[in-house]
């Protein structure tokens, strides 16, 4: 007989982008004051700008509606088109904006393999070219993203990023981050926000994932970087009017939700570890480092496995044929977790035992 949905209703562990404002969050944006933000007139969105781009060290911010759209201009500022980023063959850059910065920036990519998706300065340094001359394509800027999200979650070391930093200021080329989930590798490494922003040209950071507000992303860089940016959100059509009221959220959520992932973090931890007693073939707890865990589901389909899951209660993504993806959150509590990684365990054991 097949489990059914537990009257607690299903566990959404698909990503952290699913959570919900909190009661608090929605006073604050109640309270939020408004103005036009294509005139850069919103005092709500101005202050978030200021607040964000200083705690990551840098000069000024421009929220977005999305990372990928922060991403988009982070690196547009970076790379010329005709010349070319450099980044992980699974970052989200190449991965999972759908070819934006080829079809929309006129930008070409070329990618490092990576199996836990840490970056290798000499290794990147070594197929960096910054000055190809006119035969070929030159190098303008690397991409790197922390944590990583196609990686399980993986914390970048900060060593690397120092020396990978030093060595392409060094050589002209311009430096982004995908921090998409900053936020979680500064709870799970205790290297400070400022640290690690200061190590690059442009930064992304994103408040709808693991933060929970209900949407926005900010790139950050120089003064002179962000002019330019505002310039090309607006060309892509993404200048926005009274904004306030979801920078204020995003606000809320910088100022009273970072400390709490390191909740989110020891939830994947025990998915993973009650994951593991059922289907230890199918995911190392040890590897789990934030707030990702990735399940190989052997020899049979993720899909097959994801719908399996849902029918009891627990949804998750599948990232490939034999991948499985749960991301705990804010709207994930400690039992839930659990409960989680028991009905994956289970799902999973008969597949690992053939």
């Amino acid at each position: 007989m097949t489990p059914v949905v537990p009257e607690g209703g299903t566990i959404d562990l698909r990503s952290d982008t699913v959570t919900r404002p909190t009661s608090q969050m929605r006073e604050a944006m109640l309270r939020a004051e408004v103005g036009d933000d294509v005139y850069a007139e919103d005092p709500s969105v101005n202050a978030l700008e200021a607040k964000v781009a200083a705690l990551l060290g840098h000069e000024a911010g421009l929220f977005c509606v999305t990372g990928s759209l922060a991403n988009l201009l982070g690196v547009a500022v970076l790379v010329q088109p005709g010349q070319e980023l450099l980044c992980d063959a699974r970052a989200h850059v190449v991965r999972a904006e759908l070819g934006a910065h080829a079809a929309l920036s006129g930008i070409t990519t070329r990618t490092w393999p990576s199996a836990d998706g840490r970056v290798d300065p000499d290794l990147i340094m070594d197929m960096a070219v910054p000055d190809a001359g006119p035969y070929l394509v030159s190098t303008a800027a690397v991409s790197v993203e922390n944590t990583h999200n196609f990686a399980s979650g993986s914390v970048q070391r900060h060593d690397q990023l120092v020396e990978l930093s030093q060595r392409c200021r060094a050589a002209g080329i311009g430096l982004h981050l995908d921090g998409a989930r900053l936020w979680n590798a500064h709870v799970a490494s205790g290297v400070e926000l400022a640290e690690t922003g200061r190590l690059f040209d442009t930064v992304n950071v994103c408040f709808s994932k693991g933060l929970g507000a209900p949407v926005g992303s900010m790139i950050i860089g120089s003064a002179e970087l962000i002019t330019r940016a505002r310039v090309l959100r607006k060309r892509f059509g993404a200048g926005w009017r009274q904004a306030g009221m979801l920078a204020a959220a995003a606000s809320y959520a910088v100022d009273h939700h970072v400390a709490r992932l390191a909740d989110d973090h020891a939830a994947a931890r025990a998915l993973a570890e009650r994951g593991a007693v059922r289907a230890p073939a199918a995911v190392n707890p040890a590897e789990v480092e934030t707030n990702i865990v990735v399940f190989d589901s052997g020899e049979r389909s993720a899909a097959d496995v994801v719908a399996a899951a849902a029918e009891r209660g627990v949804a998750v993504s599948h990232l490939g044929e034999r991948v499985l993806r749960a991301v705990t959150h804010l709207d994930v509590s400690a039992d839930d977790a659990v409960r989680a990684g028991e009905v994956l365990g289970d799902l999973l054991a008969p597949a690992q035992a053939t």
